[in-house]
């Protein structure tokens, strides 16, 4: 029994697309309503890592899981070569900082490393191709977004939610926007990411403070043209500890050198790219590989990572409306979380509960909250 009929998903990325898609499987429409678009913030700029068992024993262990298999079903619900899906290896490479003065590749790679070859001292695998996958996470949440409007009809709207607005019972019957229109609906998914702290705002200040405080991490990334296409994604130690996601249409996805967890006051999709941290990453491709580090990045980005002060992401209903849910938090599993996410907030907007993954641990009163 379809429990809302009217939903309203404030937030264009993983989260929200994955609500929409997981709810157009059961024929049900629903309203995205986003600043600028679909996946305009980290959901674009992302490298869609994913895997299976990294989390394992922790509280997101069984939602990590669950998710990295409805990567798989969605690769081949919507094409694997449409998102990018592959599966591949990852290995953690160590590097010999004290020679990066004189970095020169060896004429040798380190046996069982693809491409990794200057300075290298030790490997280490860090999963094959039955626990590590990767997708592309723009080309994801537009796939979705396609599925949803296709199957069920669901529409966005441009624009900016600034107030949830209320019955007498404290259900919710509509949202306002900044330009002054309202949008009816009897349920509102919340997946603002780094962002959903401004969203306490939008309810009566009791019905606010029970929001997670939510932080954003800022990460820069760049992407480099490879000669060749790679299927070896690293995990480095030393030069600044960059992670790099080869993807199969040949780009090389670099990140790392995270800034602290802010408060975000930046727009979505207008975050600041420094040239220092760019230089950084730049710096150090070239002291770890003879065949990327020539290359100029064609892409400078940078994003923020969504984050709770306890680490763990909020999935559940907003105590005290009826109605209102929030989803956000994932911080750097934000692309592999997504899917099970969605589903499982699908399932409580229709049933009332979840089948798959108990979310008792991850609500906003989840025992772990400080």
């Amino acid at each position: 029994m379809v429990a809302f009929s009217k939903i309203v998903i404030a937030g264009g990325g993983i989260i929200g697309n994955s609500v929409s898609y997981y709810l157009a499987k059961l024929n049900i429409a629903t309203t995205v309503i986003d600043p600028i678009g679909i996946a305009p913030a980290a959901s674009g700029k992302a490298g869609g890592f994913l895997a299976r068992d990294w989390s394992d024993g922790s509280p997101i262990g069984p939602l990590q899981q669950r998710s990295f298999d409805l990567h798989a079903q969605q690769a081949e619900d919507l094409g694997a070569e449409n998102i990018d899906y592959r599966r591949l290896v990852c290995m953690a490479v160590g590097c010999d900082e004290r020679a990066a003065a004189v970095a020169k590749p060896s004429g040798k790679k380190l046996e069982g490393v693809e491409w990794a070859d200057i300075n290298v001292l030790g490997k280490n695998m860090m999963g094959g191709t039955d626990t590590i996958a990767q997708v592309h996470p723009k080309k994801l949440c537009e796939r979705m977004w396609q599925y949803s409007q296709e199957k069920a009809g669901s529409k966005l709207i441009i624009g900016k939610v600034v107030e949830a607005i209320l019955d007498g019972d404290g259900s919710i019957r509509g949202v306002k926007l900044e330009d002054g229109t309202t949008v009816e609906c009897d349920a509102l998914v919340i997946a603002c990411g780094p962002w959903t702290d401004a969203t306490k705002s939008w309810f009566p200040s009791e019905i606010g403070r029970t929001i997670p405080h939510m932080m954003g991490v800022k990460y820069h990334s760049i992407l480099i043209q490879s000669p060749r296409v790679l299927n070896e994604a690293v995990f480095f130690s030393g030069h600044g500890d960059p992670e790099v996601y080869p993807r199969p249409d040949g780009d090389a996805y670099i990140t790392g050198f995270p800034d602290p967890a802010v408060v975000v006051t930046e727009s979505p999709g207008k975050e600041e790219v420094r040239p220092e941290v760019v230089s950084r990453l730049v710096d150090a491709t070239k002291k770890v590989s003879s065949l990327l580090g020539p290359i100029p990045p064609h892409t400078e980005q940078a994003c923020y990572l969504p984050t709770t002060n306890d680490g763990i992401p909020v999935i559940g209903e907003i105590p005290g409306v009826k109605g209102a849910f929030v989803g956000s938090g994932h911080g750097c599993w934000g692309i592999l979380n997504g899917p099970a996410t969605g589903e499982a907030m699908a399932e409580l907007l229709t049933e009332g509960e979840t089948k798959h993954v108990d979310l008792k641990l991850l609500g906003v009163d989840s025992p772990y909250r400080r």
